[in-house]
């Protein structure tokens, strides 16, 4: 055990021998001072703490205290009782404050114990309490906010374990503090009562015991009772004083001192209607205009000089600003600065303003979180941090998205109206301004308040603009989440698997393929939006097929095949069959005698007649397809699913192109048209 903890461990002992064993007065003496001087100490500390966590072992400290005050009124009142002396501490408190007047000293003294009792203990009280109760209650908002912090990018786990931590730390110490409290006011009220022991018992003791007069027993012991009550009175005072400082005390950057200073010299411009209001209560009241006039000139004084350093403050920031905006130009950092693009951006005209403004009602800020949340079930990604700005060039209704600073889509928005989609059977009586739902291309119209309820009623599909930005803004990352999935973010998803399949991430990388390699894999499944969040999966087939070829096409068809039932479940509803598109032979044919080999790998040397061909009979069935309501499918062998879809993939981008291989043996498949030569 170390000196220090042994220490208090011996000073706590002491404090409760003390109210067993007597105590010699010099040691009395000594005591006393030690209590005043720990009291003052706790002041001065509670004073200069920025946060109450700062001082968190003052609930504790309290107790210690207050026991140590009762051990020290027990030793005192035992030698007032015994030998009608309590040293010169106590004595010379009870002569001073006295003055030679029992009844003054009397008055001070319950004057101090009802300001300690009645205003600040109870005060102190009554704050612990109420800061413990708003703590408690605001611990689940704080703690979504970290989450939603932590969701957003804008904090690591790191950062939000340790908000959470002081959190908690803050609910136990405001709980502390709310039943610490009880001891200082437990406290004061034992004051009260040994005082009147004191008195009455002394007076008693003085006449019966010691043979004292009348006069010469009321004059040692009030002395006395006076003296020590100031004694114990005066630390407590200071130390419930510290208790409401430190439960009031809001975190700040300064001391208490530096925010009393700062924040009530802060506006020099007050003092002088202050200094206004003295003059006037000088020349029409009967308070002398001496007594005012010279604390007005003092303030009018102070005002002048604080408004001096504020406007020469200001001057020096404004100097700092202009100097520092000067080295960020000249220094090489302010180049490259500018060479960092977003990964993603959503920039909107000065009218769709209040989309973000939380104080206006905005919720794009939460449904941009929600979005990445879905996006990381959906997809198996961690979509990055979307850049959210104003652009004074854009139209005051307009807002466009960027990928890597190059603008990918654009929409427009009237924040008072609603869109709303035709069920396929328009309503004359629906009137509205038409225009095209930016998501999906429908044909929409605007509509107001008035004439939402009769179309939803009429089967329109009816959103509010805030929708219509987080529906467009979901789908064009889904669109391009492959563009965003870098090597460094795959990195970050291999050591993520690595946590929990390590022999798995140490088998692949870097003996079998590198973080490049995984990352086409997982590119070009994300351009056909294929979820990537069974990465375990991924990397245990890429770990078997790697060492027979780096091909990052045919990986990703090995890929395609073990994710069966994922891609299985992804295009069929539970209990229905899948309406597909199917490839002919000649048109399979076609392709695989097209398919040429070289060093890089295999690709399609398909004659340009042959793929218009193909491009007009597989828009044919599509277009059938979906006339008829359906999504389409194209369903070809696995041999040239690949390179089908390097065909289509232009023209036909959305219509997704799978394999035999790719679905599970159980599902029921009915060919709705087939595409042949």
């Amino acid at each position: 055990m170390k000196i220090k903890d042994l220490l208090v461990l011996i000073g706590i002992i002491g404090i409760v021998l003390m109210m067993i064993v007597p105590v010699p007065i010099p040691l009395l003496d000594f005591l006393l001072i030690i209590n005043i001087s720990i009291a003052l100490m706790i002041i001065l500390v509670a004073m200069n703490t920025k946060e109450a966590l700062q001082f968190s072992i003052f609930p504790s400290l309290l107790l210690i205290t207050t026991l140590f005050r009762l051990a020290l009124n027990v030793s005192t009142t035992r030698n007032i009782l015994s030998h009608a002396e309590a040293g010169d501490v106590v004595r010379t408190f009870g002569s001073f404050v006295a003055q030679g007047n029992i009844v003054v000293g009397f008055v001070v003294f319950l004057i101090l114990v009802l300001v300690q009792f009645i205003v600040i203990t109870k005060g102190s009280e009554r704050v612990a309490e109420v800061a413990a109760r708003f703590t408690l209650d605001a611990m689940p908002g704080k703690q979504m906010s970290i989450d939603a912090d932590l969701n957003a990018g804008l904090i690591n786990e790191v950062q939000a374990r340790e908000r959470r931590q002081k959190i908690e730390r803050e609910a136990d110490f405001y709980g502390a503090m709310d039943g610490a409290s009880k001891f200082v006011k437990g406290d004061a009220i034992a004051g009260i009562i040994i005082l009147v022991i004191n008195l009455i018992g002394g007076f008693i003791i003085g006449m019966t015991m010691k043979g004292m007069s009348f006069s010469k027993a009321l004059e040692t012991f009030s002395i006395l009772t006076i003296g020590d009550g100031l004694v114990s009175q005066i630390p407590a005072l200071l130390i419930s004083t510290a208790a409401g400082i430190i439960v009031t005390r809001a975190s700040s950057e300064g001391n208490l001192g530096h925010d009393i200073t700062k924040q009530l010299t802060g506006q020099p411009k007050l003092l002088y209607i202050v200094a206004g209001t003295l003059v006037v209560l000088g020349l029409f009241t009967p308070i002398h205009w001496f007594t005012t006039f010279p604390i007005a000139g003092l303030l009018i004084y102070a005002a002048f000089r604080m408004q001096k350093n504020l406007d020469r403050e200001a001057i020096k920031e404004e100097q700092l600003v202009e100097e520092q905006q000067i080295e960020e130009v000249r220094s090489p950092e302010s180049v490259i600065s500018l060479l960092q693009v977003d990964p993603i951006e959503f920039e909107f005209g000065y009218g769709l303003i209040p989309l973000a403004d939380t104080q206006q009602g905005g919720d794009l800020l939460d449904r941009i979180i929600l979005i990445r949340r879905q996006c990381a079930l959906e997809l198996g990604v961690v979509v990055p941090v979307i850049r959210i700005r104003d652009n004074i060039q854009l139209r005051p209704n307009e807002y466009i998205i960027k990928i890597k600073g190059n603008t990918v889509a654009r929409g427009e928005l009237l924040l008072n109206h609603y869109l709303a989609m035709s069920p396929g059977i328009d309503d004359d009586s629906i009137a509205g301004i038409e225009t095209t739902e930016p998501a999906f291309g429908l044909p929409a119209i605007w509509i107001d308040e008035v004439t939402k309820e009769r179309a939803e009623l009429s089967g329109y599909t009816v959103v509010d603009p805030p929708s219509v930005v987080a529906t467009h803004l979901t789908e064009i990352i889904k669109k391009h989440t492959h563009e965003l999935l870098g090597r460094q973010e795959t990195k970050a998803l291999i050591e993520n698997v690595r946590e929990s399949y390590p022999a798995l991430v140490d088998d692949l990388i870097p003996s079998v393929l590198s973080v490049g390699d995984v990352q086409k894999v997982l590119a070009k499944l994300l351009r056909e939006k294929i979820s990537v969040r069974d990465l375990v999966t991924i990397l245990e087939t890429l770990a078997d097929y790697g060492s027979y070829t780096k091909d990052p096409e045919i990986l990703t068809e090995y890929v395609r095949q073990s994710l069966s039932r994922q891609i299985t479940q992804q295009f069929t509803s539970l209990g229905d069959s899948l309406k597909v598109i199917t490839v002919g032979p000649s048109v399979e044919k076609k392709i695989a005698d097209s398919v040429q080999q070289s060093d890089q790998g295999s690709y399609l040397a398909l004659d340009p007649s042959s793929s218009q061909i193909i491009y007009h009979r597989v828009s044919e069935q599509v277009s059938k397809l979906i006339q008829s309501g359906q999504q389409p499918v194209i369903l070809t062998s696995p041999t040239i699913r690949m390179y089908l879809r390097q065909l289509l993939e232009r023209t036909l981008q959305d219509i997704p192109v799978l394999s035999y291989s790719e679905l599970e043996p159980s599902v029921e498949i009915q060919s709705m048209g087939v595409v042949n030569l």
